[in-house]
């Protein structure tokens, strides 16, 4: 069951790499401006309205098709990322009263709290 709802959140997250969102994008560009070209040609020359509104429509639903679902072919590429690191817990009470639970603050090179 495990391995059924990972699949289905890894589907869900849709990850992609960056090489891969330029390509998302140049097919974007690439797929509505072809699109938008036929779609206008077919209209002028058949001088129907209708056409020329179900050719658009039904290229942005391609680009929709191709573009938007989480291919595998657009995480070629995954991005390493570090390990979390796990704070220290501070015993150190500010007098505010607030303790920062192991918040460590940096100001040019210096340790504050």
């Amino acid at each position: 069951m495990d391995a059924l709802l990972e699949q289905a959140r890894d589907v869900y997250e849709g990850q992609i790499d960056f090489p891969s969102q330029r390509l998302a994008d140049n097919l974007t560009t690439a797929l509505l401006t072809i699109t938008g070209i036929l779609s206008f040609l077919l209209g002028y020359l058949t001088q129907d309205i209708i056409k020329t509104l179900y050719t658009g429509l039904g290229g942005a639903a391609l680009t929709f098709l191709v573009v938007v679902p989480p291919w595998p072919w657009y995480n070629q590429a995954p991005e390493r990322w570090l390990p979390a690191r796990v704070p220290k817990r501070s015993t150190k009470t500010y007098a505010s009263g607030v303790d920062l639970g192991g918040v460590n603050i940096e100001v040019d090179g210096k340790r504050i709290g």
